[in-house]
């Protein structure tokens, strides 16, 4: 595909590797495609499994990597806020090499799961802690807790993440406080 092969020639890090991986892929007949700016490997329009580069590794990302069996024990969580997609990382060719016959089985297994249509059971939005800070706002400003509660479950969810990722509590009120204007708009945390 014309875009991928674009994006393999503009990347600095991991063109190797890369290279590498999308061979793999396409032995596994998968589709290729271009999504999120990366190379994306797709079976009959379902998205399997995803090669992307990061500063200290390159990785194979499958898109519902919680529901293999992962019996190299080798899939990463990427934060511990990804609910569907594990990661096998690399750091050079010889790592895939090594591990090709994994990644193919993986690979083929992703594909299983596809076929049988499993999805990931996801968190629920009510199962997000609520920080201490922003029980606090709603208590303080009834309206905010309306117009939060107005928003949609994955918005809510943006904002329970953003709120809780911070350590100190003077972060969290801060970011709670930065992100009122927008919650009232009725947009994400993202959302401009």
């Amino acid at each position: 595909m014309e875009k991928v092969d674009r994006y393999i020639d503009k990347i600095k890090s991991w063109k190797e590797e890369t290279i590498l991986l999308r061979e793999i892929c396409l032995a596994c007949g998968l589709d290729e495609e271009f999504k999120w700016m990366h190379p994306c490997y797709t079976f009959q329009g379902k998205n399997i499994v995803l090669i992307h580069g990061f500063k200290e590794y390159c990785a194979l990302l499958y898109h519902k990597g919680a529901l293999l069996k992962d019996t190299e024990s080798i899939l990463v969580q990427q934060t511990k806020n990804v609910q569907s997609a594990r990661q096998i990382r690399f750091t050079d060719k010889e790592q895939i090499n090594h591990l090709k016959a994994a990644i193919k089985t993986y690979i083929f297994e992703a594909i299983e799961v596809e076929k049988a249509g499993l999805k990931v059971k996801a968190k629920k939005t009510s199962e997000y802690k609520i920080p201490t800070e922003l029980d606090q706002a709603f208590k303080d400003n009834p309206d905010f807790e309306t117009a939060f509660y107005q928003l949609t479950p994955g918005r809510q969810r943006g904002y329970l993440l953003h709120f809780s990722d911070a350590k100190q509590s003077k972060t969290r009120t801060s970011r709670i406080e930065q992100g009122k204007p927008k919650i009232f708009e009725g947009k994400g945390y993202n959302e401009r």
